[in-house]
């Protein structure tokens, strides 16, 4: 969680609406050809107009504007030389070190600095600049919301939530599915050879778009990487390596004598100081406690429970999926109607409710049941209600009835423990930052890497962050990346 999210918190969250799919024809702009089903182009754009919103506000924008001038620089030059170079196209770079890049109908182009931290020149960029410029030429994500595949997912990699558990997990929750949408192999086909029709004519070499392919299926392999990943939203054909480098040769044969831009230095220069991996100002988990150095405070996490956090809420669930918690704020300014507003607004049945105090903080413990259309308990819920000024901090424990029992004591421990940081040790705590090395002398990968203090046990990381193998020689005078605090 951001401190910026207290106040988006605070007001009624933007939801994610589906749009009826109109079912007329429309001319496809890159084959020229009818076809039947895909929403208006009108819809279409106040689809990405209405997510758009929620997507900021659920990972925040990243504050660099140079590479904000970057990608919006390209990215405008490409989209007018687009197949649907009509639209008002926006790039923006999401505080997110997930490594993906997605797009949204009616103009909308995200890449998180996850992914730009992994792209090693400007060619690479462009690539998938062009891929997801791609998407929406072909109107490849209209197309995902008439086959309706849109599926609810959460935010904890790899756990399966029950539908209950991720009505509660909505806000978050509806803007993880936009960057979970699976396009078809078609779709990326597709996209692969706009990104390199695209990225070749504003004179980039696409070849490294190809070989960028081989920097994802490393890290899809990389037990630290967690998804969504650029790998998990595109399927990967086994061939797409190969296939995208015969497409560059084919679409730079029409520009004979053309050099064709790398960009690699000019682009390494911009990443200095780019925040690498998490950024433990806005959360971090040590040793089973979740500590918050902006806002101050701290609760513990189950142990071996996985947890991932965003500015609108911190989602924990254990591995087999029984059980849920939620920790986010409260739009209220008093516990009696934050308690009050969440039992009616979701139309649940209250069994208990105590006035309590956590730890010097005034609270309020709500127990509910939500029923199912046969009027049957369904879920059961208990939330802690803490108040620290003005701030309302909510705690939602959730399992259903069968598991509830067993899960209960858990919650309270948790929610219970929740307490103010004061230790500056866990506040004055910095993100790791991308930083730019010239290497001394040539040598292997592995051994410029020792030279600039990278740890032996994070060679492998490094190599993938450089687009290399640990064997390669690197020159005198090559830049790497490399981190510092």
């Amino acid at each position: 969680m951001k401190r910026n999210s207290i106040q988006i918190l605070k007001v009624t969250f933007l939801t994610l609406t589906l749009l009826v799919i109109a079912a007329a024809c429309s001319r496809n702009p890159i084959t020229g050809k009818k076809e039947a089903f895909v929403m208006s182009e009108k819809k279409e754009q106040a689809l990405g107009d209405q997510s758009d919103p929620s997507i900021v506000a659920s990972f925040g924008l990243y504050p660099d504007q140079t590479l904000q001038s970057f990608i919006d620089s390209k990215g405008q030059q490409m989209a007018k030389i687009s197949h649907r170079s009509h639209l008002k196209y926006e790039f923006k770079i999401l505080d997110s070190p997930v490594v993906n890049a997605f797009a949204l109908p009616g103009g909308y182009v995200y890449f998180t600095r996850g992914i730009m931290a992994h792209f090693n020149n400007e060619a690479e960029f462009a690539g998938v600049l062009g891929h997801e410029i791609g998407h929406i030429s072909g109107r490849h994500s209209a197309k995902q919301q008439r086959n309706q595949i849109l599926s609810q997912v959460g935010l904890i990699a790899g756990i399966a939530l029950s539908k209950e558990f991720r009505n509660y997990a909505e806000s978050a929750g509806q803007s993880i599915q936009l960057m979970m949408l699976k396009n078809s192999r078609d779709h990326e086909s597709e996209s692969d050879e706009l990104g390199v029709e695209y990225s070749t004519r504003v004179g980039y070499d696409s070849k490294y778009m190809a070989g960028f392919f081989k920097t994802l299926n490393r890290l899809s392999g990389d037990a630290g990487q967690r998804i969504p990943t650029f790998m998990s939203t595109h399927p990967d054909p086994l061939n797409r390596f190969q296939k995208v480098r015969e497409l560059t040769k084919k679409e730079q044969a029409k520009y004979p004598g053309k050099t064709f831009k790398e960009g690699r230095n000019e682009y390494l220069r911009m990443l200095e100081g780019l925040i690498y991996g998490e950024d433990p100002q806005q959360g971090y988990v040590e040793n089973n406690v979740f500590y918050h150095p902006q806002l101050k405070f701290k609760f513990p996490v189950p142990t071996s429970w996985q947890l991932a956090n965003s500015p609108q809420q911190v989602q924990m669930a254990p591995k087999d999926g029984k059980a849920m918690m939620i920790f986010t704020l409260a739009p209220e300014k008093t516990l009696a109607e934050a308690a009050t507003n969440f039992v009616t607004n979701n139309k649940l049945k209250e069994t208990e409710r105590q006035n309590i105090n956590v730890n010097g903080f005034p609270a309020t413990a709500v127990v509910t049941e939500q029923a199912n259309e046969q009027g049957q308990v369904s879920l059961r819920i208990v939330s802690y209600f803490i108040q620290d000024g003005q701030t309302i901090y909510l705690f939602h424990g959730m399992a259903e009835p069968q598991n509830f029992i067993a899960y209960k004591n858990l919650f309270r421990n948790t929610m219970e423990g929740f307490d103010r940081l004061t230790d500056r040790s866990k506040i004055d705590v910095n993100p790791e930052r991308i930083h730019i090395y010239t290497v001394s002398q040539t040598s292997t990968l592995s051994a410029a890497l020792r030279s600039a203090g990278v740890q032996s046990n994070r060679f492998n990381e490094f190599a993938i962050v450089n687009g290399m193998e640990l064997s390669d020689q690197v020159q005198r005078g090559t830049l790497i990346k490399v981190t510092k605090k």
